[in-house]
C-alpha cells in the first residue's frame, strides 16, 4: 500500500487529485480532520508519514512544506509555481524526453507543469529538438482557459453569474510577466520568453494553447509537413497524442477535453502561416492529471491507472 497525503486538498487541484486517488485500492490517503488541516505541526506529521505528498498550494506555502519534510524517503509532487525551474527538481512532463522521464523517476522532488506552460511546452520542444526550430526564435503564444484556472474565488466570481463583464472571453497578463512564462523559457531552452496572452473564458474547463509560425522562422527550409511529422513522431502515447486535425466545421472548442486527463496536438495553416495546436483540460493534464500521472511512474504502476482518457 502505498501512502499518499494532499496537502491542501481544498483547492481545485487538490480536490481533483483526491478525486483520482480515492477509489483506488493500491492508495492509502492521509485525510488531516478539517480542524486540523492547516495546523502546522499535523501537516508536518503526514508529510513525513507519506511515500509521497502532494503539494496544492501558494507558492510561499509549498516552500515551507519542503522545509517540514525531514524524511528522505518521502517524495514531493509540487503543483505550485515555486520550484518548475529549480535545477534540482525534475519536470513533470515524461513525454518529452527520456531525460526527463528518467530523472522524474529518479528525483524525490518534482514540479509539476503550468496549465498554460504545458501546451506550449509540448508545441515547442520537440520542434527545438528536431532542429527545426531555433532555441533563439521570437514565438507569441495564445492560450484560452476555463475559469477554473482562477481558483476558488474566480469560480464563485463566475458562478454567481452577476457581472455580464463576464459573459465574453477576457485577456490577461497584459505587462508580459505571467508565472509559467520562466518554465515557458527555460524548458525548451528558448534564449527568450515568447509574447504571451492568456485568456480566460465563461467555461468551467478546458485549455486550449496556440502558436502561430511563420514558414520564414523554420531552419533548414523545413516545411508544415516537417513540423506535423516532428509532433506526431514525438506524442504517440495514451495521455499525449497526435491528431492530424482538431476542427470540427472549421471550429474547435477550448472545453472539447473538459474532464479529461488526455493532450492532443495537431498543426493546422499553409505552406506559409501555421499554428501549433495543444488542446486538454486545465485541471488535467494542465493540472491534477500530470500530476497523477507522475505519481504512477513512480509508484511503478502504468502511467494512465485512475486517469479518465
Amino acid at each position: 500500500m502505498y501512502t499518499v497525503f494532499i496537502d491542501g486538498r481544498e483547492g481545485t487541484t487538490g480536490l481533483r487529485i483526491f478525486d483520482r486517488l480515492s477509489p483506488r485500492s493500491d492508495i492509502e490517503l492521509i485525510v488531516l480532520p478539517e480542524e486540523e488541516r492547516k495546523n502546522p505541526q499535523r501537516r508536518k506529521e503526514a508529510l513525513n508519514q507519506s511515500d509521497a505528498a502532494f503539494l496544492c498550494l501558494p507558492d510561499a506555502a509549498a516552500r515551507e512544506a519542503v522545509s517540514m519534510v525531514e524524511n528522505p524517503k518521502t517524495v514531493l509532487l509540487d503543483t505550485s509555481t515555486a520550484h518548475r525551474t529549480h535545477p534540482d527538481w525534475a519536470y513533470g512532463f515524461p513525454e518529452l524526453s527520456e531525460e526527463h522521464t528518467q530523472k522524474i523517476l529518479s528525483s524525490k522532488r518534482i514540479a509539476v507543469p503550468g496549465c498554460h506552460a504545458s501546451g506550449f511546452i509540448a508545441l515547442i520542444y520537440p520542434l527545438i529538438a528536431a532542429g527545426i526550430l531555433s532555441y533563439e526564435a521570437l514565438l507569441c503564444c495564445h492560450s484560452l482557459t476555463g475559469y477554473s484556472g482562477g481558483g476558488k474565488k474566480m469560480i464563485a466570481q463566475y458562478r454567481a453569474c452577476e457581472d455580464s463583464s463576464l459573459d465574453a472571453p477576457r485577456p490577461y497578463g497584459w505587462t508580459q510577466a505571467h508565472k509559467h512564462l520562466p518554465e515557458m523559457t527555460q524548458i525548451p531552452g528558448l534564449a527568450h520568453a515568447p509574447a504571451f496572452l492568456p485568456v480566460v473564458g465563461n467555461f468551467y474547463s478546458g485549455m486550449l494553447v496556440s502558436v502561430p509560425l511563420h514558414r520564414a522562422q523554420l531552419l533548414n527550409g523545413a516545411s508544415i509537413d516537417e513540423v506535423r511529422s516532428a509532433l506526431s513522431a514525438a506524442y504517440v502515447g495514451k495521455i499525449v497524442s497526435y491528431r492530424e486535425s482538431l476542427l470540427e466545421n472549421g471550429f474547435l472548442s477550448a472545453g472539447a477535453l473538459s474532464g479529461s486527463d488526455a493532450m492532443l496536438v495537431s498543426v493546422e495553416g499553409n505552406a506559409e502561416r501555421m499554428q501549433l495546436l495543444a488542446l486538454y483540460d486545465n485541471l488535467g493534464k494542465g493540472a491534477s492529471g500530470a500530476a497523477v500521472q507522475v505519481l504512477n511512474m513512480i509508484m511503478g504502476v502504468d502511467a494512465t491507472t485512475g486517469l479518465q482518457l
